[in-house]
């Protein structure tokens, strides 16, 4: 008998495909747009809302979409683990990949408190979007959507704004992980990229956050306020002025915080995560 050819051993993978986040499969797509379209749903329900409506009524919904937004952050983890298996059939994720995300939520939460709440500085938006852009947009919301847990947890600030900052800041670790130029830009540029991101970001935040409490301050009766069966366009205006006139004040500083901390240490702190996934067999 002929003995087999020679296996021609794989070739190894290149630094720039060492570098790419983890990418999204079919599952992870699915879970990711449900989830997504429930905190649409959460957030946007009021604007539509008749004249009629219970809005008070619904003000109490947080413990129902909590409810629902830890089994589909469950089920996104789960369907990224095992999308992503190597050619042999192997876990590509293993048990350190899991580890990794929670000292990343465990860092996030820690970072957060320093800014005490100051003119909205918290420096754990910079992390977000490193942490992001390193992992990948699976991965990457279900740790955003963890940090702020662990935060509130961390500094008792559970209410019912819990689950609408999950969703919030996982949609910002989300974007980031989308952000061209995954697998090639590097250094100054990519660091500007990120800056920039972060500044959109972090006043998107804010911005995003206000619709969970602006609709049940409609019995105020200001200019600002909401009144519940008016033309959308026109509830829009009323929201745009007060996000202007409440949350900008917070929500530029917290920009420039996440932008500068980005540009200054993001150089180092991202080449970190990198490393730290290929050795959590991200890849």
């Amino acid at each position: 008998m002929k003995p087999p050819p020679p296996r021609t051993p794989a070739a190894a993978p290149s630094p720039a495909a060492l570098s790419r986040p983890v990418p999204l499969g079919p599952r992870s797509v699915l879970f990711l747009s449900l989830v997504s379209a429930i905190g649409v749903a959460a957030f946007g329900w009021p604007l539509l809302a008749s004249r009629e409506s219970d809005l008070v009524g619904h003000s109490a919904d947080a413990p129902w979409l909590f409810a629902l937004l830890l089994p589909l952050l469950l089920a996104v983890l789960v369907a990224q683990l095992s999308e992503n298996r190597d050619a042999t059939g192997a876990p590509g994720l293993d048990a350190k990949a899991v580890a990794m995300l929670g000292v990343l939520a465990a860092a996030g939460a820690a970072l957060r408190p320093l800014g005490a709440g100051t003119a909205g500085l918290e420096p754990m938006f910079f992390l977000m979007v490193l942490a992001g852009r390193a992992l990948g947009p699976g991965f990457g919301f279900v740790l955003g959507a963890l940090t702020m847990f662990a935060s509130a947890l961390l500094t008792g600030g559970v209410g019912p704004w819990l689950p609408f900052q999950m969703l919030t800041m996982g949609w910002v670790c989300l974007g980031a992980g989308l952000l061209p130029g995954a697998d090639r830009l590097r250094g100054r540029p990519e660091l500007l990229l990120l800056a920039a991101y972060g500044i959109v970001s972090a006043v998107g935040y804010g911005t995003v956050m206000n619709l969970q409490g602006w609709p049940y301050l409609g019995g105020l009766s200001t200019s600002i306020s909401f009144v519940p069966g008016d033309p959308l366009p026109a509830n829009l205006t009323r929201f745009a002025l007060y996000c202007l006139t409440t949350s900008l004040g917070w929500d530029l500083p917290r920009a420039a915080l996440t932008a500068t901390l980005c540009l200054t240490v993001g150089g180092p702190l991202l080449r970190t995560l990198r490393r730290a996934t290929r050795r959590a067999a991200f890849h």
